[in-house]
């Protein structure tokens, strides 16, 4: 994906490609050589101050970025926001022809849109109402009394998108890809992942103390005194850290073994948690599971411990915290700058907010993403293109085959079942067959607030449906008009929504193949088709269950490769003192460098390719990292690096291009990279997996 996340399942489900870019136009046709008057796509953003071996992404993108200095309202701007841009332009004619639509059938798409985005732009009502959409359940939670009552609460806070003490979600079960299952995961935190309460870099802690005083200042907005909202402030921070002490750290969660413990709901109770009856609590959602998956056991018994010494005061005003900042968007004026001045300026380093209109069209995206996707493909994204991109992943997939038949580290038992898992990936491409049902959804005019617990109820009831159902494996966990792409192991498929081919000012046959097979086979689909081969999504089979289908020994050689990509990425240190975690962040390195190693292989099949004419001065393998490096043209702000740095399982787009590049042959002679130039390794320190 690329600027801006998803909404996907809250435990980690899919392996995406979350970044600064968003992937290209395939080509249908060689494109024309630009004139003097037509902008090149790629040739047009070259800093030629910059030597390709010092810095490939500078050199790549750098007069692009000089020329286009971070908005305000942004914590970073590239090719991704440009993109989104585009979308927003297309996503509010939607919208604004759905709510100028008179007599709309009630429960029709047109009202719901309609109502939605006439709710969600009127300030004055949100004003008016102040936090007057949550009484209800901040009346629940000044009920509490006792650890029972506030796993009452606690529960049915998460049926409304609210996390507190934990995670949970139905999904399928990793070891059994054709049952829907109940999960539990660690969570309960405000602050972006469990480093955040303990790293001591000054930018950290400032962030810290920021969070501290956000709660402060949110709790005297919930009519405490300014001694009393201090004291609150200071007593759920210190719960988080707490919560977060027993929280694995970020690299741990990748391991699916390791947070792979099944056990039954009574057993969880007895051997961990006591306070909670988790038949009962787990009936009351009706899930009558023989068995819960919990990512995380050790996190649980630490949730006991804390929930049997915590005052009832602390736990009331830790779930009003995390009620406000659930909704506070959604809010008043007052919840929602201060929720921005935490959220998006002290985290992301933003300046100001966006316009109230992106802001609406990003709920409503969350809240009606699939009903807008259904309008979206229908005006914008043509069968042929669906087709195209259809046959570019089968020229990945059999170029994918080539290679695997070439590595001289595997042995033929190990690439039988490599090439039975490639086999069987799932291609959806563009947007889903069947659309989701959204009939049971309510949306009104009583407020934006109200609209979005609706949704987010009915998102985690239909969520809960699926429990004792066959898995459906033809459902879209991204809409059709995201700028992303994801992988997902138990489904062993590859997604690829519409929005993820465009390229922003450029028609398809504008664009020539090298360009399109470094921008879109190498960086999304050959990156997307890698991750089920990658450190994780290499342990699950063809059928999506997680299983060793590896020899020991090609294990064994698979993992000694790996290490020196973490090795490698650990050593970058992109802010003073805080180093890019190469362990986190490892499946996605490996992504980044196979389908870099799978769109060369594909792209010297093409006739562009064996014809060697340039074109705006660069041949055609040049163009073709050129097209990589587009893929990822992004810079961004100080406070988002650091947080993405801390809690994001992908290396800053920087390193995506510059990483993975300095271990390509085929880089090093297309730009003549010599020893002592920042990006040359030795050929004995290169990655060498896919």
């Amino acid at each position: 994906m690329k600027a801006i996340l998803p909404t996907l399942p809250r435990r980690l489900l899919v392996l995406a490609l979350a970044a600064a870019s968003v992937g290209g136009a395939y080509a249908a046709t060689t494109a024309p050589a630009p004139t003097a008057t037509t902008p090149d796509v790629v040739a047009d953003h070259i800093d030629t101050s910059v030597k390709p071996g010092d810095d490939f992404f500078e050199f790549a993108n750098g007069a692009w970025l000089k020329a286009h200095p971070i908005p305000p309202e942004e914590s970073q701007w590239g090719i991704g926001q440009v993109v989104q841009d585009e979308l927003y332009a297309k996503l509010r004619k939607i919208s604004e022809d759905a709510a100028a639509t008179k007599n709309a059938a009630p429960g029709s798409d047109e009202q719901k849109i309609g109502d939605f985005w006439t709710t969600a732009m009127d300030q004055a009502l949100a004003d008016k109402l102040g936090i007057t959409p949550l009484n209800g359940e901040l009346a629940r939670i000044d009920a509490v009394h006792d650890v029972n009552s506030a796993l009452d609460e606690a529960f049915a806070l998460q049926l409304l998108g609210v996390g507190p003490f934990f995670d949970f979600s139905v999904q399928q079960d990793e070891k059994q890809s054709d049952v829907m299952a109940v999960h539990l995961w660690q969570g309960g935190l405000g602050l972006p992942e469990r480093d955040y309460y303990f790293n001591k870099e000054k930018g950290v802690a400032k962030v810290r103390d920021a969070y501290v005083e956000h709660l402060h200042r949110t709790f005297r907005m919930l009519g405490k005194s300014d001694a009393e909202a201090a004291n609150s402030a200071k007593q759920v921070m210190a719960l988080e850290t707490a919560l977060a002490k027993v929280s694995r750290p970020l690299a741990d969660l990748r391991d699916p073994e390791k947070n792979y413990n099944k056990m039954a709901p009574a057993d969880l109770t007895t051997k961990y948690t006591p306070a909670i009856a988790w038949n009962t609590r787990l009936a009351g959602w009706k899930l009558p599971a023989s068995t819960v998956i919990v990512g995380q056991p050790e996190f649980f018994s630490g949730l006991q411990a804390l929930l049997a010494k915590t005052p009832t005061p602390v736990i009331r005003d830790y779930m009003r915290a995390h009620l406000v900042d659930t909704y506070a968007s959604y809010l008043s004026a007052d919840f929602d700058n201060e929720h921005f001045d935490f959220y998006g300026h002290t985290l992301n380093g933003q300046a100001e907010q966006k316009p109230r209109w992106k802001r609406a069209l990003r709920a409503e995206n969350k809240a009606l993403g699939m009903i807008l996707g259904r309008i979206y493909v229908k005006d914008y994204f043509s069968e042929a293109s669906k087709q195209r991109y259809n046959a570019m992943v089968e020229a990945i997939r059999t170029a994918y085959g080539e290679r695997i038949d070439k590595l001289d580290w595997m042995s033929p038992a190990t690439k039988a079942k490599a090439h039975e898992k490639l086999a069987a990936v799932t291609k959806k491409v563009g947007y889903p067959d069947k659309w989701k049902d959204y009939s049971k959804l309510t949306i009104g005019r009583t407020s934006y607030a109200q609209n979005m617990m609706n949704a987010t109820r009915w998102q985690t009831e239909d969520m809960i449906s699926k429990f004792g159902k066959p898995v459906d494996r033809n459902e879209w966990e991204m809409t059709p008009q995201t700028y992303n792409a994801y992988y997902n192991p138990s489904n062993n498929e590859i997604v690829l929504p519409a929005a993820q081919f465009m390229i922003p000012g450029f028609a398809d046959n504008q664009i020539d193949d090298a360009v399109v097979y470094g921008y879109v086979a190498a960086s999304t689909i050959g990156h997307e088709i890698t991750h089920g081969f990658d450190d994780e999504g290499r342990q699950y089979d063809a059928k999506g269950n997680l299983v060793d289908w590896w020899t020991k020994e090609d294990a064994a050689r698979f993992k000694q490769r790996a290490d020196v990509m973490v090795k490698q990425f650990n050593a970058y240190e992109p802010l003073p003192s805080i180093h890019i975690n190469g362990e986190a962040s490892l499946g996605e390195n490996i992504a980044d460098f196979g389908g870099i190693m799978i769109g060369i292989d594909a792209f010297k099949k093409t006739e562009q390719y064996k014809k060697g004419e340039k074109i705006a001065g660069y041949t055609p393998m040049q163009r073709f990292f050129l097209g990589y490096a587009l893929g990822w043209l992004s810079q961004e702000r100080e406070e988002q690096l650091r947080t993405g740095l801390l809690s994001d399982v992908h290396a800053p787009a920087k390193w995506r291009v510059n990483g993975p590049l300095s271990n390509v042959p085929d880089f090093y002679e297309a730009f003549d990279v010599k020893q002592g130039q920042p990006m040359w390794r030795p050929e004995n320190q290169r990655v060498k997996i896919w």
